[in-house]
């Protein structure tokens, strides 16, 4: 099993970076590579709820292990590239909030894909989708009522 961590500030209060990060509808907007989500069980507040995470033709079914609105979700993830956990920290700091992303990985070929996922932040990596997730965010925060 390897363990990557990713971090950042986003200038938004947490319970409105909670909220954007558990919209399914918007991963495609900071998700590289997702092209839709569907089959949700359950609601994405409660442990145990599932979805699958579609990326073109490849599927990832994801359950929900733990979550506390709008402070920590921990999610359970796989398919046959990138398969692990993650766990996501949403801390107030000043006026924003602190994301702590950390991602274990399961498996040979799970930590080699992690390991390049983990490199760089480019779009697609864990940095580049955090950093992206940030943008968008913050963007609707600019605007008439985004705060």
């Amino acid at each position: 099993m390897a363990t990557f961590r990713v971090t950042t500030l986003v200038a938004a209060p947490p319970e409105r970076v909670f909220a954007a990060w558990t919209d399914l509808d918007r991963f495609p907007e900071w998700i590289g590579g997702v092209t839709r989500v569907s089959d949700l069980v359950g609601s994405i507040d409660q442990a145990g709820s599932r979805y699958t995470v579609w990326f073109g033709r490849m599927s990832s079914p994801t359950e929900i292990l733990a979550v506390e609105r709008p402070w920590h979700i921990r999610t359970r993830f796989g398919n046959a590239i990138l398969k692990g956990e993650s766990e996501v920290t949403f801390t107030a700091e000043g006026a924003g909030t602190r994301i702590q992303q950390e991602f274990m990985t399961r498996g040979f070929i799970a930590g080699i894909f992690g390991r390049l996922f983990a490199m760089g932040s480019y779009r697609g990596s864990f940095r580049g989708e955090l950093e992206t997730f940030r943008k968008l965010v913050e963007g609707e925060g600019s605007g008439p009522g985004g705060q």
